[in-house]
């Protein structure tokens, strides 16, 4: 099951903690754009593709205006260890007990080599700076997330004019 959330909807409003212990809510970021990017757990193969493609692209997200927050079951110590790990300069969101994945459902079924499973859906949702979701990637580009962000947000800033 993929999350209920569609574009054009105003982005859930939540708060939880990050890698350091600090409180986090979507309202810190208003009038700022956020790419909220939801992955199953810390330090897996794919999970760090695609945080290493953000973090190495993450100036060129800045100078877009973006500000990346990682969200995963994982609690702040494994958060802690896997930016330091990977040198990660950006928020990661950690959401044991599912109050952030259940309010943008993306906890659902999955299947793995034929066996069926509860899990995180991988998936980003591009927030503009009035809190309203603007895109919704159901299977980002974990190698090209952050030129997948930049391109699609450039198309649709170009339907606006």
């Amino acid at each position: 099951m993929a999350t209920q959330l569609t574009e054009g909807q105003k982005a859930p409003a939540f708060k939880g903690r990050d890698q350091n212990g600090k409180a986090v809510s979507l309202s810190d970021f208003t009038g700022k754009k956020v790419v909220l990017y939801f992955y199953p757990e810390d330090d897996t193969p794919t999970c760090t593709v695609q945080a290493c493609n953000l973090r190495d692209n993450y100036s060129l997200l800045k100078k877009h205006g973006w500000v990346v927050l990682g969200v995963s079951p994982d609690d702040e110590k494994k958060h802690k260890k896997f930016e330091a790990k990977y040198d990660l300069p950006f928020t990661l969101i950690a959401d044991p007990d599912h109050s952030i994945i259940d309010k943008y459902g993306v906890w659902g079924e999955k299947q793995l080599y034929g066996r069926q499973y509860m899990g995180l859906h991988r998936t980003t949702f591009l927030i503009d700076e009035k809190g309203v979701i603007k895109k919704v990637f159901l299977r980002p580009k974990n190698k090209q997330h952050a030129e997948e962000i930049i391109q699609t947000w450039q198309l649709l800033e170009g339907k606006k004019r």
